[in-house]
């Protein structure tokens, strides 16, 4: 089973032009006040959500929707290549 992290921001006006949106449909597995995950084809998507998340409609287990999300990078370790 794939888990798939991703963090979903609430996008200001000036942030949108700059950062990639990406989107996931599926029915909702699970809800809870940080996480909504989603299942799509055989993979379960967990999405990460914060009280900027903005939601419409009634959002609980069974509803198929639509989530908007973006991805950025945490941390970067480069590993040095490995001698021959």
């Amino acid at each position: 089973m794939k888990m798939i992290l991703a963090s979903l921001v609430l996008l200001s006006a000036s942030y949108s032009f700059a950062a990639k949106t990406y989107q996931v449909t599926g029915p909702v597995l699970e809800v809870t006040d940080s996480k909504i995950v989603v299942e799509k084809g055989k993979d379960k998507w967990e999405i990460e959500r914060t009280a900027a998340t903005k939601v419409t409609g009634d959002l609980k287990v069974g509803e198929k929707v639509t989530i908007e999300y973006t991805m950025s990078a945490a941390n970067v370790d480069v590993k040095a290549p490995k001698k021959k």
